[in-house]
């Protein structure tokens, strides 16, 4: 077929237009901007894209219309497509009707760790040579490509439930499909294995309340069939109360070593050890026996957290070997912008990371500080996200920080919202100095890399904090960093 995607450059919609040119299809896709990385990544995975919306992109006629979420319902090619009656659909409905036949899905669900699980447990699936399919909002460093579909193999009559097919691995996104179907993006892909990792008020712009947003998860957890499985944080409340409540099929637990598991023994527990500059190890025991002692080049607790999910999924969800699925997760490398090395100028880390909700800040910069122990800690932040921008968790960013020395506030992303509802920064920077930081709320970009090239130096390390392109930061910081940064505050220039 011809399927064309409109507002393509999006993660997840990048993400399966490359899915769905690997399975033969002619693919075509618009956007506004082709940002790096998944800009370049369509082009590469010969993605014909063209700049803008209009309704000529639909010429010649395609056979199948996928419309992006970030679209309104007057974007012009959406308008256009359902003018000409074409055959119009979103990103599950897409993924659903030409990738997940005659596969087990494994939807990694929760307010963070999305990514980084998913890649992980298609990286482990495939080492351990199950052949899996897989849709990862990111581009996992492993592989190149951020989907790909499986490999059919006839079905193990031998075998139970999910087992009996090849694993597709998706990342389950709670945020709606489309202006046209308003329902989350997981409740479409018929999980039949599910982890949950956590669950915190997020996307306020299509869940207004918290229990809105609870309410899918819900659904989400009721809808994973009785012969399927569910690997639930138990270090969570909220996932706790929503799994014990919702859920049909079996339980698998799991926790970090010292939480409160809310009355539920854990299945899978790792007892994480302090980080190095080359990653962190963990003791992993499963129903009370121990495992082995296990390696991943990832730092923080919560990325123990998500590895211990992962291995939970592949071993009990389809019966992959443990001491197989152990020496798999010492190999893997990670997931782009996910706590990602972009250079070392003048002896300076620089580091980009999507952390954005305020947890998924605290908890990125404080694996960042357990791994980089020597030097400043800078975290560098833009608040864009709908949520991010928002007063929703003013209060909890002004604790989500508490790992960082330097603290860098970039202009909220959506400066045009109500001042009375858009994120204080100068409130924010305030709070941060009352508690002993060193805090700015700087007015640009250029702002933010004057500053870095003046005061960083060599040892400190420097963290790029945004769900965005963050104004193209990133070259223009390591570019700044070598060619300035002055020998006496630079070892390794």
């Amino acid at each position: 077929m011809h399927v064309h995607f409109v507002a393509v450059a999006g993660t997840g919609m990048g993400a399966l237009a490359g899915l769905v040119r690997q399975l033969g299809h002619e693919v075509t896709g618009s956007d506004l901007h082709f940002d790096p990385p998944m800009g370049p990544a369509l082009e590469r995975w010969g993605v014909r894209c063209v700049q803008g919306f209009d309704a000529r992109h639909l010429e010649p006629r395609p056979d199948l219309v996928v419309v992006g979420n970030v679209c309104r319902k007057d974007n012009v090619e959406a308008v256009a497509a359902f003018a000409a009656g074409l055959r119009v659909t979103h990103i599950a409905g897409a993924l659903r009707e030409l990738a997940l036949a005659n596969t087990a899905p494994l939807v990694v669900a929760g307010t963070h760790g999305k990514t980084t699980t998913t890649a992980l447990a298609s990286f482990l699936l495939d080492r351990c040579g199950y052949a899996p399919g897989f849709l990862v909002g990111g581009l996992p460093l492993d592989f190149g490509t951020s989907a790909r579909p499986a490999v059919p193999r006839r079905s193990l009559p031998q075998a139970d439930g999910p087992q009996r097919r090849v694993p597709f691995v998706i990342e389950g996104d709670e945020y709606d499909t489309a202006y046209f179907e308003k329902t989350a993006k997981f409740l479409h892909y018929g999980a039949e294995v599910a982890i949950i990792t956590s669950v915190e008020h997020d996307h306020i712009d299509i869940y207004p309340t918290f229990d809105d947003y609870r309410a899918a998860f819900a659904a989400f957890i009721a809808g994973v069939p009785e012969q399927g499985l569910v690997i639930a944080h138990a270090g969570s409340r909220q996932v706790v109360e929503l799994v014990r409540a919702h859920a049909k099929a079996p339980i698998a637990w799991y926790a970090l070593e010292g939480e409160d598991t809310h009355g539920e023994p854990p299945h899978w527990l790792a007892a994480p050890l302090p980080s190095k500059p080359e990653g962190t190890a963990f003791d992993l025991y499963a129903g009370g026996v121990y495992v082995g002692r296990l390696q991943t080049r990832l730092s923080g607790r919560h990325n123990i957290a998500n590895a211990t999910a992962a291995l939970a999924a592949c071993a009990q969800g389809y019966g992959a070997k443990l001491h197989e699925l152990g020496r798999a997760l010492a190999d893997f490398q990670g997931v782009a912008r996910r706590q990602q090395v972009l250079g070392r100028p003048g002896g300076i880390t620089v580091i980009d990371d999507f952390a954005h909700h305020p947890t998924a800040v605290a908890e990125t910069l404080a694996g960042l500080r357990a791994r980089y122990s020597q030097g400043r800690l800078w975290a560098v932040f833009e608040p864009r996200s709908a949520t991010a921008c928002r007063r929703t968790h003013q209060q909890a960013y002004a604790t989500a920080f508490s790992a960082a020395d330097q603290i860098l506030l970039a202009p909220v992303g959506r400066p045009n919202l109500p001042p009375e509802e858009r994120l204080d920064l100068a409130l924010l920077a305030s709070d941060l100095e009352n508690q002993g930081k060193n805090a700015r709320a700087l007015p640009s970009i250029d702002a933010i890399l004057e500053t870095l090239a003046g005061e960083a130096r060599s040892g400190d390390t420097i963290a790029l904090l945004s769900n965005g392109s963050f104004g193209g930061i990133h070259a223009r910081l390591l570019g700044r960093l070598a060619a300035e940064l002055p020998p006496s505050r630079g070892a390794d220039k």
